[in-house]
């Protein structure tokens, strides 16, 4: 299961509607435990593909590293990745499979469709190594409370 709260849910949906009609793509913080990932914060990136951005994201080397050593300055994970699908299903594509690599994290993809967020799912990439890797299903748990003492914490 992905645990993420409503903020940070509609902020990733908003950036896909932001960037439409291009792919958008950022990183999620967080925490892992066996019952899956939970998201204390997203991380907006830039998509560095200029060849087809309306149908492929790339986030720089550079910029994941930054997000990385962020993530460890906060006690955090990286735990995912989202981006979005402009006029296309929420479903991985053989291309996401194939570029994904990091094992145990959330692939999260948002539908954009005429530029409206529509659906969003989740992904959860699992196996032991790139030969054996594969995506499953995963559900979203949307935290509204998390949210609402977040906001009153400002």
């Amino acid at each position: 299961m992905l645990q993420i709260t409503y903020t940070d849910y509609e902020a990733l949906r908003a950036h896909g509607e932001e960037t439409y009609p291009h792919e958008c793509c950022g990183v999620m913080l967080g925490k892992s435990t066996p019952e899956g990932n939970t998201v204390s914060q997203i991380v907006r990136a830039g998509n560095t593909r200029t060849d087809s951005a309306h149908n492929r994201y790339n986030i720089a080397p550079q910029e994941l590293v930054k997000i990385q050593r962020q993530a460890r300055n906060l006690g955090l994970d990286i735990v995912g990745f989202y981006h979005s699908h402009p006029d296309h299903p929420a479903q991985w594509s053989p291309t996401d499979f194939a570029e994904a690599h990091w094992i145990g994290c959330s692939y999260v993809i948002t539908a954009v469709e005429k530029g409206k967020a529509a659906i969003t799912n989740s992904f959860l990439l699992t196996g032991t190594s790139e030969e054996d890797k594969k995506f499953l299903d995963q559900a979203i748990e949307i935290d509204v409370a998390a949210s609402q003492s977040n906001s009153q914490k400002g």
